[in-house]
């Protein structure tokens, strides 16, 4: 019998069904090139649009743990700066078994997690909206707007509305980045205190964008690959 809010011992991984929805994608999905300071455990989100004539529009999100030491992960500098709620979620241990992916998943939020931190974006009809301009200011304010908000507006309650961070009119259009090996255009949000953020069209049609905390970017080689 299954207690509601309990997951059973033999619960099924959602890590298999992410990655089955990631085939929806009509284009490759990328991510940042392999590198030991960043882990991908699987752990992605997909989001759409639908009308008529089916999918309009479609993002792929991808998210890394950070290894600030790679080479002896039991360093402490590896560990998270971790609020109480969360800790408390690590270490109290529940009376009933857990699936092996859902301790995997806890003991994860020990380490820094860069959440959503690449996209890969398609829109079946090009406009505005889907250009990387406008693609790379949403990305970067949904970052600033969900892991930054107390910096950004010190005491506010969570539910507290607020215009984007930044928008097309912010991004620089003439960066550089590298896909696959290939030096290409690109554009860039460098100014923001908290966050880098960088995208660029896809040979393929849609976009890719990453962004990424600033303190970190000194470990990260900032670079595409199509994500296997």
């Amino acid at each position: 019998m299954r207690v509601a809010g309990i997951l059973p011992e033999d619960a099924p991984d959602p890590r298999a069904e992410w990655a089955e929805s990631l085939k929806l994608m009509p284009i490759p999905v990328m991510g940042l090139m392999p590198q030991r300071a960043l882990e991908d455990s699987g752990s992605v989100g997909v989001s759409f649009g639908l009308d008529d004539r089916g999918y309009r529009e479609m993002t792929a999100s991808i998210t890394y743990t950070l290894w600030r030491n790679p080479d002896d992960r039991s360093d402490p500098i590896n560990l998270a700066d971790i609020d109480e709620k969360t800790r408390r979620t690590i270490e109290e241990v529940p009376p009933w078994p857990r699936p092996p992916w859902l301790i995997e998943q806890v003991e994860r939020l020990r380490y820094p997690q860069l959440w959503e931190a690449v996209r890969t974006t398609w829109h079946r009809v090009p406009s505005e909206r889907s250009s990387v301009r406008s693609i790379l200011a949403d990305h970067v304010s949904h970052i600033l707007m969900n892991l930054y908000r107390q910096e950004l507006w010190p005491g506010g309650n969570p539910w507290d509305q607020h215009a984007p961070v930044v928008t097309g009119r912010m991004v620089n259009g003439q960066a550089r980045t590298v896909i696959n090996g290939v030096d290409v255009p690109g554009a860039e949000v460098d100014a923001d205190p908290f966050v880098y953020g960088i995208g660029a069209q896809l040979a393929a049609g849609g976009v890719v964008t990453a962004v990424l905390p600033r303190t970190e970017l000194k470990r990260i080689q900032v670079q595409f690959t199509t994500r296997t």
